[in-house]
This record gives structure tokens, C-alpha cells and sequence, in this order.
């Protein structure tokens, strides 16, 4: 899995948290079944741009952005970057003159079992080659068989359900989307910078934590967010950034709190900004 469509996985987990819907009630607003949707939000498989489309329509979510990143990865699951061909001179290489029987005279007919060293090593190379494929099947069956067993919990129980993961200091640091704070957060205000990126603080009060996401960044932008502890930033580091939206750590924040976030463009694109809020 690309970083890229680890990136879109998370993202789409978010929206499906957002909307509230099961994986089977996902199936029944959609054209695609339970096991695809288990697939695209674990990032198991590249979703349909469709499927990204409508997850964003349930989610109340423009999906500009969500589709500029299934770009991204769409790109980096089907390899289209070719490997290079191979040089001139080697294509243009002569073939090897034909050989003739003086040079080499026909040798006796051998019998169908290998013979000497060369041989041997053949009978290695098939064993082991068939335990290889053997080891594979089996763990095939084994991963279809656990997949189809009633005693398994059902998909919907995975680590992206509903419930926020942490709460207050221990969501110092960590990421909004992975520990499901990131559902239904309050916005506590959203600034236009002079270079055009949109700045927004986020606050979760399920989680008790804050962050701040941007979008419509340059390469090398930096953004920063305070609270009462340390400043977590996040800076855009390629193309995929700055398509899509990026965001900060959370760091722990309390109702009456004031929250801080500090834009700075890469030089020389201007000056460092700064807007707070006050949480609650």
C-alpha cells in the first residue's frame, strides 16, 4: 500500500465516521457491497473514484478534494511511472551468429531424469519452488476461511468505528483521523491568508483536543497550532499537500482555552500570520 492511498483510506475513514453508517447500511446507499467498503476504508484496495464521490455525497463533503487525492493515489496503486526503456546500444545489440553442428555436434538423447550437479540443483529448485507455492495457497485458505467464519467479529468492529480512541493529554501529538476525533469537531474560526491558503482550527470536545488543517498551500508552507501545551505543526511537502488538505497533531485544550495558528509561506511568498480562538 502507497503512502498516497494510505493517506486516501484514512480520509475516506473519517467520512464514513461522519456519517454514522455501518458498512452494511454503506452497501444499501451505494453501489458497492460490504466487503468493498472494508476494503477501500482499510486501504486494502483502490476504490472506484465513484465510490469516493458518493462516500463524500453521504458526508455532506465536497469531494474537490477528496478526488484530487484518489488522483494522487490512483496514480501511485497502477504504477503508470514506466520503468525507463532499455538504452540504444543495447537494442540495437547484434544477435549471436547462428551456430553450426561442426561447432557443436549433436549430443546423445539423455533419458527424462536430470543427471550430475546441474541436475540435482534443478530437483532443489522445483522443491522448494513448490513448497513456496503451497505456503502461499495455504495461507489464502486460511485468510478466505477466517474471513467466512461466523465465530469472527463482523467488520464493522474494526479500529474505525465510531468511538473516539483518546481523550485530553493523551491525544497529545497524535492524529485526529486515526484516533476518530475528527467526527464532528467544532470549527472555531477559519482565516484566508494573504497568499490565499485557508487556515481552520478544529476543536473536539469529545476528545478534548485541538488541531488545524490547511488547504490551498504552496509547497514549503508552514502551519502551527498552540494551545496550553506544545506547538504542533505540519509543513506541505509535495504536489499530493498541496491538492488536497493537510493537518496538525492535536494538542490537549480545555473549554475557555485560547487556541493559536500560525501560518508562515515558504520565502519569499510573504510574512507569517497568526489568528486565535478561544475554545467554548
Amino acid at each position: 500500500m502507497t503512502a498516497e492511498n494510505d493517506r486516501l483510506a484514512a480520509a475516506l475513514r473519517e467520512l464514513r465516521a461522519r456519517t454514522g453508517l455501518s458498512l452494511a447500511a454503506l452497501s444499501e446507499r451505494t453501489p458497492y457491497s460490504k466487503s468493498s467498503w472494508e476494503r477501500y476504508l482499510n486501504g486494502k484496495s483502490l476504490p472506484p473514484r465513484q465510490a469516493v464521490q458518493e462516500l463524500c455525497r453521504l458526508a455532506n463533503e465536497p469531494h474537490g478534494r477528496l478526488s484530487a487525492l484518489w488522483e494522487i493515489a490512483e496514480s501511485g496503486w497502477s504504477g503508470r511511472a514506466a520503468s525507463p526503456a532499455p538504452a540504444a546500444e543495447d537494442a540495437a545489440s547484434p544477435a549471436p551468429p547462428p551456430t553450426t553442428e561442426a561447432e557443436h555436434p549433436p549430443r546423445p538423447a539423455e533419458s527424462g531424469r536430470p543427471r550430475g550437479r546441474r541436475g540435482r540443483l534443478m530437483v532443489v529448485l522445483v522443491s522448494a519452488y513448490a513448497v513456496i507455492v503451497g505456503g502461499v495457497a495455504l495461507v489464502f485458505f486460511l485468510l478466505s476461511d477466517r474471513g467466512s467464519s461466523a465465530d469472527e467479529p463482523p467488520v464493522d468492529s474494526a479500529p474505525y468505528s465510531l468511538g473516539p480512541q483518546c481523550h485530553g493529554d493523551a491525544c497529545e501529538g497524535r492524529d485526529p483521523m486515526r484516533l476518530i476525533c475528527s467526527v464532528g469537531p467544532a470549527t472555531l474560526t477559519t482565516y484566508r491568508t494573504a497568499t490565499g491558503a485557508h487556515v481552520e482550527l478544529r476543536y473536539s470536545e469529545k476528545c478534548g483536543a485541538t488541531w488545524a488543517r490547511v488547504w490551498g498551500a504552496r509547497i514549503g508552507d508552514l502551519v502551527e497550532v498552540t494551545a496550553a501545551g506544545p506547538t504542533r505543526d505540519v509543513r506541505i511537502k509535495d504536489t499530493a499537500d498541496e491538492e488536497t488538505y493537510v493537518y496538525t497533531q492535536m494538542t490537549a485544550a480545555v473549554p475557555g482555552s485560547t487556541v493559536r495558528a500560525c501560518f508562515s509561506p515558504t520565502p519569499p511568498n510573504g510574512e507569517r500570520e497568526c489568528v486565535e480562538a478561544r475554545v467554548g
